[in-house]
């Protein structure tokens, strides 16, 4: 059970809504019935997903900005280790 979907079963129920149009619509029930699911399960599991994936985008994205301070201190001390002690 991914971590969405055990928060999903913990919390109380809260509504979304949004409008969209009838293509959006009819392709969502269509793809949530091969799938065997309600529409409204379909939907949820799509946006768990890609909140999921989001995240660990904005984690990376982060880690990398971690990685590249970490090298300028690591070269700055590099550098100050030649500032005339010998």
């Amino acid at each position: 059970m991914s971590d969405c979907e055990l928060q999903h079963s913990v919390e109380q129920a809260a509504t979304l809504s949004f409008r969209a149009g009838a293509e959006f619509v009819e392709q969502t029930r269509s793809m949530a019935g091969i799938v065997d699911l309600k529409s409204s399960e379909y939907i949820r599991e799509a946006v768990c997903e890609k909140n999921e994936r989001v995240t660990a985008e904005r984690i990376a994205q982060l880690s990398r900005a971690l990685t590249d301070d970490h090298l300028a201190f690591n070269e700055s001390i590099e550098d100050s280790l030649t500032d005339g002690l010998v």
